[in-house]
């Protein structure tokens, strides 16, 4: 079985290096081509999309087609709108030096891509950079997540159905991790966790393989006093709670002013009423934690704190009610690691300087959130935290705009992608001046004797 499986992977990559040495992804008409192909065979398993991610998530198909579908098209309509533009060689400023000369940018696809998604969002984040690196001309291969093993099948089935496996494949469901990362590829895009992010990383090192790194961490979210209360509230049980709080970009942990406090609480209470009902969890809109083991990591951090809203759990049902809770040190279990799920820790502050000093203790986050209305504060955490991207006023909308690249900073990944970044993210920027050949300018040619001082004024 793992002779077969090794033998597999070898087969595609080698299938796929050849098909893309044929140069037949490079012509930008084909990569338009395959975009709209791609597009309708989404849209004509909508229907069984939707009961995939229901059947890992219990979600609605409302929030699938908002934070999966959506998305993905959005990301197809962008590329197909301006791939012609930007696969074009770029015109740029000659140099002295070099004149007289015609200077270029190339945008040349690196080759065979591996992409790697997420269980949380396994449809957008698995297929979302998979549009940008057909669009740069590549090829790809592609492992979904097994945790959300009814959406890895869609996928399976989608990707099948709509092209040759020389140029996209799904990787088998039980192809091995390892020997999946022992081959060498000319791109890897992964979407995870931290640690499995450092086991990619040191795999594509040893072939020297180009890579984007979207990981996580703790992404803080902080209220001031100059707040709108009300629709703060709002917004961060939005962020937090879409998709059973299994977001990479959710907010993680509430840093809240002391002044505005019981007023925030009362109006956070108020909203998850509005918006699951008096039991969430009879509520269509709210979706359940992926599988038992994460279930039970979050479930056992509900913990020593003053609960605030929710706090109920069904093992059963993967059930994990939307939670506030106060808690009072940086040393409670929910402040260790990344949370990934409905519960949303407190911690009260004094001060704009009293939430930086809390932020700057973790490493730098995938976002960050301030909901403030005093410019100086907004100015102050812009110009002093360091992050992948956020929202001021607001959580998780960065991510619907396609003109802004998303991507981490330190620990949160490396490298971004979304519209032209994706485009960008899956294309070798190759440079090329040409010359003409006539005047030949002597000037830099031995021997230099008395060239020195014309030389420096050349090039001062």
């Amino acid at each position: 079985m793992a002779t077969k499986t090794i033998s597999a992977i070898k087969s595609t990559i080698d299938k796929q290096r050849d098909y893309f040495e044929s140069n037949a992804t490079r012509d930008v008409d084909f990569r338009i081509q395959q975009l709209k192909n791609f597009k309708k065979a989404l849209q004509h398993h909508e229907s069984a999309i939707f009961e995939a991610l229901q059947a890992d998530f219990r979600k609605s198909n409302f929030e699938t087609y908002a934070t999966e579908l959506g998305i993905i098209y959005d990301e197809i309509n962008c590329m197909l709108k301006h791939v012609k533009k930007w696969a074009t060689p770029e015109l740029v400023k000659d140099s002295i030096v070099n004149f007289p000369s015609r200077n270029y940018i190339y945008h040349d696809p690196y080759g065979v891509c591996l992409i790697i998604g997420a269980w949380n969002y396994p449809l957008q984040l698995t297929l979302a950079p998979v549009v940008g690196a057909i669009a740069a001309g590549n090829t790809c291969i592609i492992k979904p997540p097994r945790a959300a093993i009814h959406t890895y099948h869609i996928i399976e089935k989608i990707i099948s159905d709509t092209f040759n496996d020389n140029y996209i494949a799904v990787l088998d469901e039980h192809s091995d991790n390892a020997e999946m990362l022992a081959h060498r590829y000319d791109y890897i895009f992964f979407t995870g966790g931290v640690e499995i992010g450092r086991t990619i990383a040191r795999a594509a090192a040893e072939f020297l393989t180009p890579t984007t790194l979207e990981l996580g961490g703790k992404s803080p979210c902080i209220v001031d006093k100059h707040a709108d209360i009300e629709v703060a509230a709002r917004r961060i049980a939005w962020g937090k709670y879409l998709n059973g709080g299994q977001t990479c970009v959710a907010p993680d942990y509430l840093l809240l002013h002391e002044s505005v406090k019981e007023k925030f609480y009362k109006a956070f209470t108020k909203t998850v009423k509005e918006f699951y009902g008096n039991n969430p969890q009879d509520s269509a809109d709210y979706p359940r934690i992926i599988n038992d083991r994460h279930f039970k990591r979050i479930a056992a951090m509900i913990t020593d704190g003053n609960i605030i809203v929710g706090g109920k759990t069904d093992a059963e049902t993967r059930y994990i009610s939307p939670t506030l809770i106060e808690i009072d040190s940086l040393a409670h279990p929910l402040m260790n690691d990344e949370i990934f799920g409905p519960v949303l820790p407190v911690l009260t502050i004094n001060s704009i300087d009293d939430a930086i000093h809390i932020i700057k203790q973790y490493e730098k986050p995938l976002a960050f959130y301030l909901f403030s209305n005093n410019y100086s504060n907004q100015q102050k955490c812009l110009q002093t935290i360091q992050f992948g991207g956020g929202c001021i006023n607001d959580t998780i909308s960065h991510l619907a705009n396609h003109e802004l690249p998303f991507g981490g900073i330190g620990n949160s990944g490396s490298g971004a992608y979304h519209g032209k970044a994706s485009f960008d993210t899956f294309s070798h920027k190759k440079s090329i001046c040409h010359k003409v050949t006539w005047p030949d300018v002597p000037l830099r040619y031995p021997p230099y004797n008395g060239k020195l001082m014309l030389i420096k004024q050349v090039m001062k």
